[in-house]
């Protein structure tokens, strides 16, 4: 493994370890919210899950999905180098080849595929 694969490969990690809830496997909503720059709340409509799901970080179909969205933002920090840009990227940037919806509008609606083709 190269310095820079390491370099990224210690930033996605820590991303990944700063999300994770506390004393448990899963990962936190809340944290993920924060990463994300939204509200809780908006973090249910960017899963595709019920916001009432969002109390229940146990829940396997919300990890399903948060662990869907933290593989793309994963995939996206390899590419950019950065995960602020990344998750910029994941929230805010069109892609032409499907209607020109972001990744995070994909990802809701379970095209993760998609994305990372």
């Amino acid at each position: 493994m190269t310095q820079a694969q390491l370099a990224h490969s210690t930033v996605i990690s820590g991303f990944v370890d700063s999300l994770q809830e506390p004393r448990t496997p899963y990962i936190s909503p809340k944290r993920l919210s924060q990463a994300l720059g939204v509200k809780v709340a908006n973090l249910a409509q960017l899963t595709g899950v019920h916001r009432n799901t969002l109390r229940n970080p146990s829940s396997e179909r919300l990890q399903g999905r948060l662990r869907e969205m933290v593989k793309v933002i994963s995939a996206a920090t390899e590419l950019t180098g950065d995960v602020d840009k990344a998750i910029y990227w994941y929230r805010n940037e069109p892609i032409a080849d499907y209607g020109h919806r972001t990744a995070a509008e994909l990802v809701a609606d379970g095209q993760v595929e998609a994305v990372l083709a």
